[in-house]
């Protein structure tokens, strides 16, 4: 099947830009082209760019990407990489989710001491102004 790159962003959900960006960064190959010169993908660049979109989704960072892109084209070798990075990125997640706890925190503090009234009496504004007056590092 030959796909147009307005094609494979609509069968992907990914902008056209991004698939260009993609193709810059050499995550997905470079496209072939037709005779007029437009950008011409197969299947393959649709599992492919799935893959990524969903990698992306749980937050993998590029380079790890690149890496589990690499370990997918060696089907039979150990999967040990494959388990050390998702391992390394949910760990990063819950540092995430401890960070939002936090922010979280904060924010429900600051909420709860605005009484109202004026702006240059307003806590919510102090706070943001001054760091000293949150309760947590939130930074």
């Amino acid at each position: 099947m030959a796909l147009k790159i307005g094609q494979l962003g609509k069968a992907t959900g990914t902008n056209t830009e991004t698939i260009r960006y993609y193709e810059r960064i050499g995550l997905l190959p470079k496209a072939g082209r037709t005779d007029g010169n437009y950008r011409n993908y197969d299947d393959r660049d649709v599992e492919r760019l799935t893959f990524i979109r969903h990698a992306r989704g749980l937050g993998f960072e590029i380079a790890d990407i690149r890496l589990l892109l690499e370990l997918s084209e060696a089907p039979d070798q150990d999967c040990g990489e494959a388990d050390r990075i998702a391992s390394h990125q949910l760990a990063a997640v819950g540092r995430k989710i401890g960070q939002l706890t936090k922010l979280q925190a904060e924010l429900r503090r600051m909420i709860s001491q605005c009484r109202g009234g004026q702006i240059s009496d307003c806590r919510i504004m102090l706070a943001l102004a001054d760091h000293e007056h949150c309760e947590t590092d939130h930074s």
